[in-house]
C-alpha cells in the first residue's frame, strides 16, 4: 500500500465514523480532528516562516465539518464530474485548507513541510493546477463568491446535484464584486449554492466594523434573495445541521460567528494574528495548549 493509499484510507475511515455515530459523538469526532488539525496549522506556518495563522485557526472547524461530515467528494478521484465544490475565497488561509486536503486523502500529510518553499505545489494561496482538491485559484479577495455562482449555474445546466460551497472572509464581503454575484444568485434561486461566512470580525490591521462597517449583515444577504442562517462556527454540531439541511428555494447565507485565531489563548481576537508568525516559545506554548 502506499502512502496515498494509507492516507485514503484513513480519510474514509474517518468519514465513515462520522456518518456512522449518532449526532452528538459525530460533533464530537469532528472536533477532535479539527484540533489537532489546529497543532499541524501552528507547525506548517512556523516552519514555513509565512502564513495567516489567525484566519487558518478561525476557519479550520468551518473546513472540517465541511469535508468529513458534508461534501460529497472522492480522494482518489478529485476531478469526478458530479463532486460538491468548495471554493475557499478567502485564499491567504491556504494552509488551513491544505491541512483538511491532507487529512481527507488528496496528498500525504508529508507535503505539508514543503509549504512556501521554492517549487512546492503547496504556495501561499491555493492553485488548481497544482494542488488536487483545490476547485479554484484564490487570493485575490473578493471573487470566490463569483466563481462559485457559475459553478452553481454550471451544474444547473448540467442537470447535476452537486453543490457548491463558498467559504468568504468576513472583511472580503467589503469587495463589491461579492453583492454582484449575491444578486446574481439570488435573482437566479441557486439552491445548490451556499456561502459561509467565517465572522471573526477582524481583518488586517483592525475590526471589520472600524475598516468598513458590514452590520446589519443578514439583513444584506436577505435582501439579495438569500436565506440566512447564523451559528458558531466553532459548533460543529450547529454546522452540521445546517450544512446539511437542504434549503428551501433560495440560495443560503450561513453566518458563521467565529474567533481569530481560536484555540491559541495569546493569538484570539487579536488582529496582529491576521499574519504574524510565531516565535519558538510561541510555537511550543501554542502546541502545549492544544494538545490540553
Amino acid at each position: 500500500m502506499t502512502a496515498a493509499d494509507d492516507a485514503w484510507g484513513h480519510a474514509s475511515e474517518l468519514r465513515r465514523q462520522v456518518e456512522a455515530v449518532e449526532p452528538g459523538r459525530r460533533a464530537d469526532l469532528l472536533a477532535r480532528t479539527a484540533q489537532d488539525l489546529r497543532a499541524t496549522i501552528v507547525r506548517t506556518v512556523a516552519g514555513a516562516g509565512i502564513g495567516h495563522l489567525g484566519g487558518d485557526l478561525s476557519v479550520i472547524d468551518i473546513l472540517t465539518t465541511l469535508y468529513f461530515g458534508v461534501l460529497r467528494v472522492r480522494p482518489d478521484e478529485p476531478g469526478w464530474a458530479d463532486r460538491d465544490r468548495l471554493i475557499l475565497s478567502k485564499g491567504h488561509s491556504a494552509v488551513s485548507l491544505y491541512a483538511v486536503l491532507a487529512r481527507a486523502g488528496f496528498m500525504p500529510e508529508g507535503l505539508l513541510q514543503q509549504f512556501a518553499c521554492p517549487l512546492s505545489p503547496l504556495g501561499a494561496h491555493p492553485n488548481r493546477r497544482k494542488v488536487p482538491g483545490v476547485e479554484a485559484n484564490t487570493g485575490a479577495l473578493g471573487h470566490g463568491l463569483p466563481f462559485g455562482v457559475g459553478c452553481a449555474l454550471a451544474a444547473r445546466m448540467d442537470g447535476s446535484s452537486r453543490r457548491v460551497f463558498v467559504v468568504l472572509g468576513d472583511g472580503e464581503l467589503q469587495e463589491g464584486s461579492n453583492w454582484e454575484a449575491a444578486m446574481l444568485a439570488g435573482h437566479r434561486r441557486l439552491v445548490q449554492l451556499t456561502a459561509v461566512v467565517d465572522r471573526n470580525g477582524l481583518q488586517q490591521g483592525a475590526r471589520t466594523e472600524d475598516t468598513n462597517r458590514l452590520e446589519p449583515l443578514a439583513d444584506k444577504w436577505r435582501s439579495f434573495g438569500w436565506e440566512v442562517e447564523k451559528v458558531d462556527g466553532h459548533d460543529h454540531g450547529a454546522l452540521l445541521a445546517v450544512l446539511t439541511r437542504s434549503p428551501a428555494d433560495r440560495p443560503r447565507c450561513v453566518l458563521a460567528r467565529t474567533v481569530k485565531g481560536k484555540g491559541v489563548s495569546f493569538m484570539e481576537g487579536r488582529a496582529e494574528w491576521h499574519h504574524r508568525v510565531p516565535v519558538l516559545a510561541q510555537v511550543e506554548a501554542a502546541l502545549k495548549e492544544l494538545a490540553g
